[in-house]
């Protein structure tokens, strides 16, 4: 008898010890595919006013990933053409809100009157811009409209404080990155899309 609880307890033990070993295995997997997906993104990227459609590739690629689908390169270069046939002009939308922001930076150099009140305002719209883009891209399915998921992300982005002060977080982490270690902010962009994933699926199940 007590030979058959102490084979019980081992089993039990070594399960569980199992279990454990699965779920950081499982955890590590996920954190070196993020990785992989920024490269993916940043690739993606390249033609610079693609990169919504880049986000928003990666996002459902990792979406596949813990949803436990199957899916690779292979899909994520389809989500990207797909996403891209609109997401181009957002994506140009964007690049004009940071040329508008650096005119404000320089009306700000200058001492003009109002500058720097108006400079301010500009960074936070351009942030607030970039963090409704990041959810937006998070969302996206294919025959989504980018203009519908860009107007739903902006009112998420403020009825939503948390969530979008940890996408601003992430977007920082990319910029501290960038500037000490320009290489990685290649990977870590996959990290971004992996947060504005998260953020919206807690926005999901909060509603």
């Amino acid at each position: 008898m007590t030979q058959t609880r102490t084979k019980t307890r081992t089993a039990t033990a070594t399960a569980t010890v199992a279990r454990r070993e699965s779920a950081l295995a499982e955890r590590f997997a996920l954190f070196a595919e993020c990785l992989l997906t920024g490269v993916w993104i940043a690739v993606a990227s390249l033609a610079v006013v693609t990169y919504p459609a880049a986000f928003a590739a990666g996002a459902r690629h990792l979406r596949r990933r813990t949803g436990h689908e199957a899916g690779g390169r292979r899909e994520f270069v389809a989500d990207f053409r797909l996403a891209v046939r609109g997401g181009w002009v957002a994506g140009l939308a964007g690049w004009g809100a940071a040329l508008a922001v650096w005119v404000d930076v320089q009306a700000v150099r200058a001492g003009i009157p109002g500058g720097p009140f108006v400079g301010a305002v500009g960074l936070f719209a351009l942030i607030g811009l970039a963090v409704a883009g990041l959810r937006a891209a998070a969302v996206w399915e294919p025959g989504a409209r980018w203009r519908d998921l860009l107007g739903a992300a902006g009112r998420r982005t403020v009825l939503d404080p948390a969530g979008s002060f940890l996408l601003v977080g992430g977007l920082a982490v990319v910029g501290v990155s960038g500037w000490f270690v320009p290489p990685l902010a290649i990977p870590v962009l996959g990290a971004v899309a992996a947060a504005a994933l998260a953020v919206e699926e807690r926005g999901r199940g909060r509603r």
